[in-house]
């Protein structure tokens, strides 16, 4: 769980699972409603605490949200949020699915379940998801639906589906650290080593060095050869990163 809330964490930046932001819900009430404008407070106060794990006081607040306005649809979607980082998934995926009867054409919410079911497997429903949030022609974000569609195939095995999902999210954010080293690694999968090295480097010029950055670097440069970047990439890992699983691969050899 907590490998893919860190990959959660940095992809939106990229934006996996992503925070509600507001909006109508299916009764025809808004945000800009009395009772809406209070239910949108508490859950903004409940998206801040989730996004700091403060879990807890999160789920108070949403309490306080759906009292105020019951077919608030957002609230719901930060409680699927905050059930999914708990493990508990019948909650959660019950939550997604209210934001989205509530709304239909909440992209974010959609967003969310797919990366949920994504995350426990169930790959070609969360690509369903993915593309229903991306048939919604106001969906303000289509890049993290892409994104996350690219990283879901990969996870099925889907490289060819993966390569067209990340592309386009690319097309939309082309200097998005998170969606590039994604491609990166998709291209060393492929055997593109050159352009894994280039879209590699690339990623180094927008964002800070990640264990996945720096082992994947040390995958690349040895098989180009290169055995002294090879080394500096393994040093920059085992001494920035000595407790990640990258590093305990390069302690191990285990380079496939």
């Amino acid at each position: 769980m907590k490998n893919w809330k860190t990959l959660l964490a940095s992809l939106w930046l990229c934006g996996c699972a992503a925070v509600p932001q507001g909006g109508d819900d299916a009764s025809g009430r808004t945000a800009d409603s009395e009772s809406g404008q209070r239910a949108r407070a508490f859950t903004d106060l409940a998206s801040a605490y989730y996004t700091r794990g403060q879990y807890k006081v999160a789920l108070d607040e949403l309490r306080k949200a759906i009292s105020a306005e019951n077919r608030y649809g957002p609230a719901y979607n930060v409680y699927g949020l905050i059930y999914m980082e708990l493990a508990e998934d019948k909650l959660a995926e019950e939550n997604f699915r209210r934001a989205i009867e509530l709304d239909r054409n909440d992209s974010e919410a959609r967003n969310n379940l797919g990366w949920f079911l994504c995350t426990r497997g169930r790959y070609d429903e969360g690509l369903e998801q993915f593309a229903a949030a991306l048939r919604n022609p106001l969906y303000a974000y289509p890049e993290r639906a892409m994104a996350n569609a690219g990283l879901c195939a990969e996870q099925k095995g889907d490289l060819a589906l993966a390569e067209t999902n990340l592309q386009k999210s690319l097309k939309l954010q082309p200097d998005n650290p998170t969606t590039l080293l994604k491609l990166a690694g998709l291209r060393f999968r492929q055997g593109q080593v050159t352009e894994a090295q280039r879209l590699l480097a690339r990623h180094a010029e927008l964002a800070p060095p990640t264990a996945e950055s720096l082992w994947l670097g040390v995958r690349v440069e040895r098989k180009l050869g290169d055995r002294a970047q090879e080394a500096v990439y393994g040093q920059q890992l085992r001494k920035r990163f000595p407790d990640a699983d990258e590093t305990r691969r390069l302690l191990a050899g285990q380079y496939e």
